[in-house]
């Protein structure tokens, strides 16, 4: 027993001292420290950006601080058929070939000399600026109930002569696309990867279609097929992507109304749910896709992957482009939507509800994504009578989008499908 008195001795003081540093607030208990919040909130965040890992013209941490600085929670990462997990350098002249001389030298005033590496001589073609994997950066701009980065990959494919994007959020290794005899075969074949990768890892995996209407490669048809996939982009900031359709092509968002009358009435299962993003190339003033256009609002109560992705799949978000909800809730005893809209009073918006009425198929241009209501004013509701599929809601302000991607834009947002259960 005497050799253990020591021992004794000493965890007696340790503890005595320990309750001294507590009592007298020289040490602080992990339980007084600022606890998390549990609470739903809105998060703002944008799904679909590319950087000089591919086509884009800035650096990814200069992306990311862009999207911090302006009030975003979260972005991810998505160039093309690459993660940014691995070692790159790129020639300074091709940076600057894609952007201005002033690329690299504004990457050092923002974040320091020591932090950008280069190599070869300054005036000769061997000198290049190293790119830097998202899991080097992230830590100089992520914070805790603020904003978080997420590894995401665009999968750029091809079908039938067409291209056949799909973004994968929250990925932990890069996939390669895999193809397809056809478009549809295609998107299938990605889904499979994607949804084996996500079993793999244990991880949540969100897929979106990319810009139905870019080269008019996804048809409503299409689409409405793979029913595995649930999310696809209903507004999308890259000017290029047809979004208002022509003659020949509906626009984006009526493929939205066709996508689920077919589902909805065909094949019974529930809706596509719409998102918007940037689809962001270009951070130095050029005309093309630019940051800030389009993004999604998603109400979760943590700022992670797994919670936002988890959110989304329940489709408690929406899509926006410029106006944001107070509030937005669906009664499913009184099958009633309501939607609070934020406004400054400077502005009037007009919510119209959209649905695909149940006998859709026997007459599809009257029944098919047709307005059942609209209301003008800062909030609106609609109850559903019962003879509708499902409805949404797309809210319009009566301002002009800030910087539009097609003429005469409008700001909006886009709730999801309700009312189908």
């Amino acid at each position: 027993m005497r050799e253990y008195l020591p021992i004794m001795r000493h965890a007696a003081r340790t503890y005595l001292w320990m309750t001294c540093w507590i009592v007298f607030g020289l040490v602080t208990p992990l339980a007084a420290e600022d606890p998390v919040s549990s609470e739903l909130r809105w998060w703002k965040g944008n799904l679909h950006t590319h950087s000089l890992w591919s086509d884009g013209d800035e650096f990814p941490e200069m992306i990311g601080d862009w999207y911090r600085r302006h009030g975003y929670h979260f972005l991810a990462l998505t160039d093309h058929n690459v993660l940014s997990d691995s070692l790159r350098w790129m020639p300074v002249k091709e940076a600057v070939r894609r952007s201005d001389g002033g690329i690299v030298d504004r990457y050092r005033d923002r974040f320091g000399e020591a932090w950008v590496e280069t190599r070869g001589q300054r005036d000769g073609g061997d000198y290049e600026v190293r790119l830097k994997p998202l899991h080097e950066f992230r830590h100089l701009l992520e914070e805790r109930e603020r904003f978080i980065m997420i590894p995401a990959e665009e999968i750029s494919d091809k079908a039938e002569g067409k291209p056949v994007h799909i973004n994968a959020t929250n990925l932990a290794e890069v996939i390669p696309p895999v193809g397809g005899a056809t478009v549809r075969e295609a998107i299938q074949n990605n889904l499979r990867v994607i949804l084996e990768h996500e079993k793999k890892h244990g991880r949540e995996v969100l897929p979106h279609l990319n810009h139905p209407n870019f080269h008019y490669a996804v048809t409503a048809e299409d689409l409405a097929a793979v029913v595995e996939e649930r999310f696809y982009e209903v507004y999308n900031g890259h000017p290029g992507v047809n979004h208002l359709g022509d003659e020949e092509h509906p626009g984006v968002e009526r493929i939205w109304d066709l996508v689920n009358s077919i589902r909805r009435t065909h094949l019974d299962v529930p809706p596509i749910m719409g998102i918007a993003t940037d689809d962001s190339h270009e951070y130095h003033g050029r005309p093309g896709s630019r940051p800030g256009r389009g993004w999604v609002m998603v109400r979760s109560r943590y700022l992670t992957p797994e919670h936002l992705i988890r959110a989304m799949e329940k489709g408690d978000f929406y899509a926006s482009s410029g106006v944001t909800l107070r509030d937005l809730e669906f009664d499913a005893e009184t099958r009633t939507l309501a939607i609070e809209i934020e406004s400054n009073g400077d502005e009037t918006f007009t919510t119209d509800f959209i649905a695909t009425l149940a006998d859709a198929t026997e007459h599809p241009d009257e029944r098919i994504g047709v307005r059942v209501g609209s209301v003008v004013g800062s909030s609106a509701k609609y109850t559903l009578s019962g003879k509708e599929l499902y409805v949404r809601a797309v809210i319009t302000s009566s301002k002009l989008h800030r910087d539009p991607s097609y003429d005469d834009q409008k700001q909006q947002a886009w709730t999801q499908p309700v009312g189908w259960r």
